[in-house]
């Protein structure tokens, strides 16, 4: 059979064409996949929001307000959240906000948290956004200041929470956001922070696989996260001791029992728990007495002093060793001298306890948000944290996000809960692509 064959050259040509059509394809549909990858939509959305973002937190940090009473927060907050289509539940733990956001698949369910509570402190950083804002506290007039940078955790929340809005049909579960009042604690005589929100239901109704929390860190530089594994923050614990003594005129003390000396062997027993009693190569303990009362006047022995103070434990069972040890020695000095003590301490919050496995998975997703060199892992720290009580429901992961301005060194950074607490606007965006890395890599696993 005869047939008509195409030359050398067009078959060459037309092989050249279809392998660089395949190739044009392969190009086009790599850049299509990139344009719809979830992360890429988040970090673009995170930056375009920016503005808005640094708005609220502005807002917010000049009409701050105190724990249980942040209604005009709440209602921010809340408006927010509605306006975005998020299922809204305000008035949890008094003035708490929940918004349920639902993905467009079946998953799993994962907790955003944020506090929104400021300090009874006045401001004196110089800055157009400062807070004015006057209360009464405790009996005396005070300012109110967010002196510990949950205004930009709830700014970074509800940036969060329009970015994954908008992507609600690329979620594969469920995100909570939490607006928790009260983190630095309640006004006397009433409940509030994390543990009420526990309490009340927060970690139900869908059932929380996993919770995630921020803090803000003013000695770490923006663009900047840290972590740990495992205990990350103290358990706190708030004692009283009231020594009952014998009066006596200051010039015969041995007729008394001086309180007032008592307790000052008590304040060095204390002392004593930590540097020779407790196994500090397993984790720290550190006491502190911060008030101590006894006493109207120079020449009169009293009959009773009272000291306060706080202990910060990163280990469960030596928490309640230290507890023991701390009402044997005050009990025990006190007796030897004639005199009594007696002894409470409350709970304040638990060891913020990062799960293992999950901080693995966590740090895997930062790292992708903002670059290994800027996901540090870092040592104990004996300050405190409500977010620890939703550890107690589910895996929970807790980090530090820089507030540093660039160039600054540690060292210039006021401490927080001080009147010259400083946090730079810049690094918020890097905690709302933090949180939402978080989300879609768990979600999606």
């Amino acid at each position: 059979m005869y047939c008509n064959l195409p030359s050398k050259s067009i078959i060459v040509k037309k092989a050249t064409l279809t392998l660089g059509a395949f190739v044009f394809c392969l190009i086009g549909n790599a850049q299509t996949k990139g344009n719809t990858d979830p992360l890429s939509i988040a970090y673009k959305k995170a930056e375009a929001l920016q503005t808005k973002t640094i708005s609220w937190r502005e807002q917010l940090h000049k009409y701050p307000e105190l724990g249980n009473r942040e209604f005009k927060t709440a209602k921010l907050v809340a408006d927010h959240l509605r306006s975005l289509g998020i299922e809204v539940k305000e008035g949890v733990a008094k003035t708490g906000v929940v918004g349920l956001l639902k993905g467009g698949k079946p998953g799993p369910c994962i907790a955003l948290r944020a506090d929104m509570d400021a300090l009874p402190l006045t401001e004196r950083v110089n800055i157009p956004f400062a807070s004015k804002e006057r209360t009464n506290y405790v009996g005396s007039e005070v300012g109110v200041m967010h002196a510990c940078g949950h205004d930009t955790h709830v700014a970074i929340l509800m940036t969060v929470a329009e970015v994954l809005a908008g992507m609600r049909d690329q979620l594969a579960g469920s995100v909570k956001f939490i607006f928790q009042p009260a983190e630095e604690g309640a006004p006397a005589g009433e409940e509030g922070g994390a543990a009420l929100m526990v309490k009340e239901g927060v970690m139900e109704n869908p059932t929380v696989d996993a919770v995630f929390g921020l803090h803000i860190q003013a000695a770490l530089e923006v663009d900047k996260v840290s972590y740990k594994s495992g205990s990350l923050m103290a358990a706190a614990d708030w004692f009283t001791i009231k020594v009952k003594g014998k009066g006596s005129h200051g010039s015969q003390p041995w007729k008394g029992v001086d309180p007032i000396q008592v307790s000052s062997q008590i304040v060095e027993g204390l002392q004593n728990i930590v540097s020779r009693q407790s196994e500090l190569t397993k984790a720290p303990v550190v006491i502190t007495v911060g008030k101590m009362n006894g006493g109207v006047r120079e020449n009169i022995i009293p009959e009773t002093c009272e000291m306060a103070g706080t202990i910060r434990t990163l280990d469960s069972k030596m928490q309640q060793d230290v507890h023991e040890r701390i009402k044997r020695t005050a009990t025990m000095i006190a007796a030897a001298n004639g005199a009594e003590a007696e002894v409470s301490i409350e709970t304040k919050t638990l060891v913020t306890y990062n799960n293992p496995a999950l901080t693995k998975k966590a740090v895997a997703a930062l790292e992708t948000a903002l670059g290994s060199s800027n996901v540090i892992e870092t040592e104990w720290v004996t300050g405190a944290e409500d977010f620890s009580y939703y550890g107690t429901k589910a895996p929970a992961f807790f980090f530090f996000l820089g507030g540093l301005p660039k160039g600054k060194s540690s060292a210039e950074a006021a401490p927080h809960h001080t009147p010259d607490f400083y946090v730079d606007n810049s690094g918020m965006p890097a905690g709302v692509k933090a949180l939402c890395s978080l989300v879609f890599d768990y979600l999606k696993k």
